[in-house]
């Protein structure tokens, strides 16, 4: 399923940006989807911290949430972030008590503006793979298709989404992807190996 990532910029976000910071369209996509999936926790860590007033590990996570912010081309709010590290850092209460909801509110918004690029489709965020490695988990798939391993191939499939495929060979992966869900190993042995040439 294709993604028009460039329509990120309607909420504020500067998707070139975040291309050249994350080095390719499809790192900053997964950068995207773990930058959203890591909201419930990250947002949970602030607001501990913040009541505990805990500035140690207040700063810890609004630094990553800046740098994260950043990286994906959401330079607002990773500046707004970044006032909340420095006021932790300087020890102004006063400061981090103040600005901290208002950030958090340009942060729920933009998750909430997220929500359907990142739900939009259901690949696997996998960690990213180099071409040896895909290759190997390649060799290991077919195997454990040839085997009919359901929970082994939805395993190895998922890491493959970790290779920096073109569109239209990841849309091969989401096919093999759906075939080992539906119980049909063979034909998605035959994708794979139609990937394998693009790896």
């Amino acid at each position: 399923m294709e993604k028009d990532i460039f329509k990120l910029e309607e909420y504020g976000i500067n998707v070139s940006l975040g291309i050249e910071y994350t080095g390719s369209r499809s790192k900053y996509i997964r950068a995207i989807q773990r930058y959203y999936e890591s909201y419930e926790s990250n947002r949970s860590r602030v607001t501990e911290a913040l009541n505990a007033m805990d500035l140690d590990n207040y700063v810890i996570t609004v630094h990553s949430l800046k740098s994260n912010s950043k990286m994906i081309g959401a330079t607002e709010l990773g500046s707004g972030f970044e006032v909340l590290e420095m006021a932790g850092r300087d020890g102004d209460t006063a400061a981090v008590m103040a600005e901290t909801p208002t950030i958090l509110d340009y942060y729920d918004i933009l998750i909430s503006n997220l929500r359907k690029f990142c739900e939009y489709s259901d690949d696997p965020v996998a960690d990213e793979i180099s071409a040896d490695e895909a290759r190997s988990i390649k060799d290991e798939l077919l195997e454990a298709l040839d085997e009919y391993d359901d929970e082994l191939s939805a395993k190895l499939v998922a890491r493959l989404f970790g290779y920096p495929f073109t569109d239209g060979y990841l849309n091969k992966l989401r096919s093999a992807k759906a075939l080992i869900g539906d119980f049909m190993y063979d034909e998605a042995a035959d994708i794979i190996r139609e990937i394998a040439e693009a790896i």
